[in-house]
């Protein structure tokens, strides 16, 4: 089998000699004296060439001018398609665009502020999804074979009051600005034993309390199900109306009826 054959679309001579005619478009998109040497052309298409000019801005450093020029079928006349500004190599380029979802980082959510949560987020499942956890094995930690002591029913409650009065409880101003509290959170996973009713650990590497126990009714920002998303579009301010403000303006002078009195022309 014989290799597929690729023709090559011949270069057209007027659109190649039309220098001129593109140096003259792109002065007249540039500022006096910023439109440097020419740096070649790239055949585009039938008929339709792209000059390229380097830029003098020392704003627009490696950047350079892209006027592509053309011509119409059986015309003579060459004339200007496209005036663009391209970077080359060593342009200096804005950095790349990143999304805020992904700008974020642990520890900048605040008071007030909402984390919306993807719906297809991998770090959360379906309730009614089996965890594969062995229950007889957690039944064995809770009667605490294999300790010398445990937590007494006093030394329980001591921690019950600290945690809930403290920054992880719900008299906080983290938890009065939340949208829910953090039982109905996908990132809260319950304690063990007696006070899984009443605490559990936050698992959302965004939110303050990462890592630590929080009360089933604190909250905060980054709830799983907080659905107010944040704007991405700055909105322009609203334009500025002066209703109180007035103008003078000279007017010749009338009689009571409102018309100027005879005589004057």
């Amino acid at each position: 089998m014989s290799p597929t054959r690729i023709r090559s679309t011949p270069v057209d001579q007027a659109c190649a000699e039309a220098v001129d005619l593109a140096r003259a478009a792109a002065e007249e998109m540039a500022r006096p004296g910023e439109v440097g040497r020419h740096l070649g052309f790239d055949g585009e298409g039938d008929r339709l060439v792209t000059h390229h000019f380097e830029c003098l801005d020392r704003a627009y450093t490696g950047w350079r001018w892209a006027i592509t020029v053309t011509r119409a079928s059986r015309a003579k006349a060459v004339t200007v398609s496209e005036t663009v500004l391209l970077p080359g190599s060593g342009a200096l380029l804005a950095p790349q665009w990143v999304p805020w979802n992904e700008r974020l980082r642990p520890g900048d959510l605040g008071v007030g502020d909402l984390l919306p949560t993807e719906a297809d987020d991998d770090r959360l499942t379906p309730g009614y999804t089996a965890t594969g956890d062995d229950a007889d094995e957690q039944m064995i930690f809770e009667y605490g074979l294999g300790r010398a002591r445990v937590l007494s029913p006093f030394g329980r409650d001591l921690a019950v009051r600290r945690w809930h009065s403290g920054e992880a409880g719900p008299h906080t101003p983290l938890a009065h600005a939340a949208p829910a509290q953090c039982s109905t959170c996908g990132f809260f996973w319950p304690l063990a034993g007696t006070l899984r009713l009443g605490f559990g650990v936050c698992a959302n590497e965004y939110a303050p309390d990462d890592g630590r126990v929080v009360a089933a009714d604190h909250g905060c920002g980054a709830h799983s199900e907080a659905t107010t998303m944040p704007s991405m579009v700055v909105e322009p301010a609203p334009p500025i109306l002066d209703d109180m403000g007035y103008d003078e303006l000279e007017t010749g002078s009338v009689d009571e009826t409102g018309s100027e009195p005879l005589g004057h022309s």
